[in-house]
């Protein structure tokens, strides 16, 4: 693929996922929760289908009365990652997290967490003051209100992270929509883009054909 262009490259990026868990989700009221999970999980398989690495975390994760405390489905996603479990609502201060962004060897951080207004935006400022470039998700992120997640937005803009949603990331990632990799993105389009499924259909119904679809 071609990278020379876009800001935001597959080889340079990884993808952090904080704190997507039921019981944190639970008082979001910036998104509706089914498009809050259906964001999340399309950012994911983007993610997995493109090999960018992922990290999770979680909060409050282990002990809890969840055998599995993350959204239903992110697991079956990336089932060889393991979540990060912490008590500080800054990922960046465990030293687990900043450990595992290193091990990317990637400087693109494309975050996405809950709440937006806490743990994101307190995460995403001590990346970036570590030296990382922040891409932060709002459609795949949540916060308590829709202020309270349009003022942590705002701070982090601020602070120099770049907006984005799950679909312009993918986008981004794989702009040619002639590159085999973006036969893997189909599925993901089709299942969770909406009305984009239309444009995406009409697309691929006029490329050749490189394998089932």
């Amino acid at each position: 693929m071609n990278h020379t262009i876009n800001e935001l490259k597959i080889e340079a990026s990884a993808l952090c996922l904080i704190d997507h868990q039921p019981w944190v989700a639970f008082p979001i009221n910036s998104i509706a929760p089914e498009a809050l999970t259906n964001n999340v999980l399309a950012l994911a398989k983007s993610a997995k289908a493109l090999g960018v690495p992922t990290i999770l975390t979680t909060i409050n994760g282990k002990g809890g009365p969840l055998k599995d405390p993350l959204f239903a489905g992110l697991r079956d996603i990336v089932p060889d990652v393991e979540p990060i479990d912490r008590t500080n609502t800054n990922a960046w201060s465990d030293p687990h997290f900043v450990a595992a962004v290193e091990r990317t060897g990637r400087k693109k951080l494309v975050m996405a967490g809950l709440w937006t207004e806490v743990c994101l935006a307190q995460t995403a400022i001590s990346a970036m003051k570590a030296g990382y470039e922040v891409y932060f998700v709002a459609d795949a992120s949540g916060g308590l209100s829709p202020e309270a997640q349009q003022r942590a937005c705002e701070r982090m803009i601020q602070r120099g992270a770049v907006p984005m949603t799950w679909f312009s990331v993918m986008a981004e990632w794989c702009p040619d929509n002639s590159a085999p990799e973006y036969q893997g993105l189909y599925p993901i389009t089709l299942q969770h883009g909406g009305g984009v499924q239309w444009g995406v259909e009409y697309i691929m119904a006029n490329l050749p054909v490189q394998g089932p679809r």
